[in-house]
């Protein structure tokens, strides 16, 4: 299995996130999804091999489903259709990279929540609310919401993102901003669970992100979307309200770090091999049941074959 913690790709300004390498061309952006994983906001030193190939395909999955209700960023998928200063560096690339248009990023992380689980779980228990959405009592664990809520966080460079209001959103951003960006989040979310249970899992939440449009102003989706590292995806077979749900997501690393004495803080601890190779297996099975490919498929057709993207 190949692994990519990092990527060199000279002349070329490079900003790293937690996962992705991101590298500006000028007027649009090379983003190459690595196979580093982070958790608690620190990038653990094992990573999951070709996680980036999985979570690109199914970032391009989603917004090629998107794509009749909204604009997004994707420009090329694969490598012969890059610039061609890129092209020399096609080993790199291939399968785990786009190219994308340049936005304004909107500092806003857009999470919507179909299900209470993880944070808003705690925070639910604690005041009944989640970023100031007053919710029913006697929730459990995992049930489902009566709609879809919309609770942002802010989207920190460093650091971790902190949950708010919508209204403090508003503060930020401003309103008119943030009303489209909720009700086109979770017109998103409707869209992608609908999509998802038609395939036997459950969105439970996931997160988008937005950008402003250079040249319309307007906001576009961008960054990567449902992927195991945005959402939780659980299988409807085996869904119990009141319990943890068995998770096609990082929720597995999570689950298994806190059982460790470690402060959530650099440096992360060291996976072992049993947990590297469940946590791939779990990626995986996210993307073969939601677009029955496997990753050998996957990397041959965005490597070797055209990918007609709609609405670009």
């Amino acid at each position: 299995m190949a692994t990519v913690i990092e990527t060199e790709i000279p002349g070329f300004p490079l900003r790293r996130g937690k996962v992705r390498d991101v590298y500006d061309l000028g007027t649009q952006l090379l983003i190459v999804a690595t196979d580093r994983i982070s958790a608690f906001d620190v990038i653990l030193p094992t990573p999951i091999p070709e996680k980036g190939i999985i979570l690109t395909a199914l970032s391009n999955y989603w917004f090629t489903l998107f794509a009749p209700h909204i604009k997004h960023h994707l420009l090329a998928t694969r490598p012969a259709e890059f610039p061609a200063a890129l092209r020399p560096f096609r080993a790199q690339l291939a399968g785990r990279s786009v190219v994308v248009r340049k936005t304004a990023v909107i500092p806003i992380e857009c999470v919507v929540r179909g299900y209470i689980a993880g944070g808003g779980w705690k925070e639910y228990k604690k005041n009944g609310a989640i970023c100031g959405v007053k919710l029913p009592h006697g929730l459990m664990l995992s049930q489902q919401l009566p709609t879809p809520i919309f609770t942002p966080t802010t989207k920190a460079e460093k650091g971790h993102d902190e949950s708010i209001t919508f209204d403090q959103a508003c503060d930020k951003v401003g309103r008119g901003v943030m009303t489209e960006l909720r009700d086109t989040s979770i017109k998103l979310y409707n869209i992608a669970a609908e999509a998802a249970r038609l395939h036997g899992l459950i969105v439970a939440d996931t997160k988008f992100e937005f950008g402003l449009d250079a040249k319309t102003g307007r906001p576009i989706l961008i960054d990567e979307v449902l992927t195991p590292d945005s959402s939780r995806f659980w299988p409807l077979v085996d869904y119990k309200p009141g319990l943890e749900q068995i998770s096609f997501d990082k929720q597995y690393v999570r689950n298994y770090l806190e059982t460790l004495t470690w402060n959530k803080r650099p440096p992360g601890p060291t996976l072992p091999t049993d947990v590297v190779q469940q946590t791939r297996r779990k990626y995986l099975e996210a993307l073969k049941q939601l677009t029955g490919e496997h990753v050998d498929q996957v990397r041959h057709c965005l490597d070797q074959q055209d990918v007609r993207l709609a609405g670009l």
